[in-house]
């Protein structure tokens, strides 16, 4: 069986602030986290949960992963942005045209993320988290289709998204041109292994998919760190 995405992880100067900050935006309730971070245990069927760890580097230009919470209607969408702003959020241009509906913010960290207008037909009945937009190639689509066994929902000019078969949010890439990488990414997947052999077994799948495993020193933590085709990091935890 393919691995399941058990956290989205942040990278965080300040993990419990930044806990604090999301389960505003979101409704969710923190929680303390075994793996010295803040982990915010979801209150729908997003089916992952969202950590905050310790990390000592600032962040370096623009994230390569991020949030697109939707809205029900004008109000909606109002109100997330007013109670965002509120938190700590902050508006920022990331070369969005007038004319896109979308409300562009960044955290306290300045984790980009996107409040998604009504009416938005592609993310319809993804949840409040409707999408985990990401900077990606066509091929790195198709390599977490198959890591995670999630079916494609749309692959078109070398755009796709992939969605859970039991709902939730898509994940989305928007094709080259690739955004450049500045260090390490502050958004990264953890899975979890569902394959007969656990950890050891789903490294050597996931490595006969594309990805390589790379050493950030981790020393020996529990977790393997690996990169997709696109060469964004992400975890591998223990059995």
């Amino acid at each position: 069986m393919p691995a399941r995405p058990a956290a989205q992880s942040f990278d965080a100067e300040d993990p419990v602030r930044l806990a604090r900050f999301w389960a505003g935006v979101l409704g969710w309730e923190t929680a303390d986290d075994p793996h010295d971070g803040t982990a915010l245990l979801p209150s729908d069927d997003t089916g992952f949960r969202i950590r905050f760890l310790p990390a000592r580097e600032q962040k370096a230009g623009q994230n390569r992963m991020h949030v697109d919470p939707t809205s029900t209607s004008l109000e909606d969408q109002q109100q997330t942005v007013a109670r965002s702003l509120a938190l700590g959020a902050r508006h920022i241009d990331v070369g969005q045209r007038p004319e896109e509906g979308h409300v562009v913010l960044a955290d306290p960290e300045g984790n980009e993320f996107c409040v998604i207008e009504p009416g938005n037909g592609f993310l319809a009945d993804c949840g409040f988290i409707g999408a985990l937009a990401c900077d990606g190639s066509q091929e790195v689509g198709y390599f977490w289709r198959d890591a995670l066994g999630w079916p494609l929902v749309w692959d078109q000019d070398q755009e796709t998204a992939i969605r859970s078969p039991h709902g939730g949010p898509k994940i989305t890439w928007g094709g080259p041109p690739l955004m450049p990488k500045t260090g390490k990414n502050r958004l990264h997947f953890d899975l979890a292994p569902s394959v007969p052999g656990g950890q050891r077994a789903e490294v050597d799948r996931l490595v006969s998919l594309g990805a390589t495993r790379i050493d950030i020193g981790q020393g020996e933590a529990g977790w393997v760190v690996m990169t997709d085709p696109d060469g964004n990091e992400f975890c591998v935890l223990p059995s």
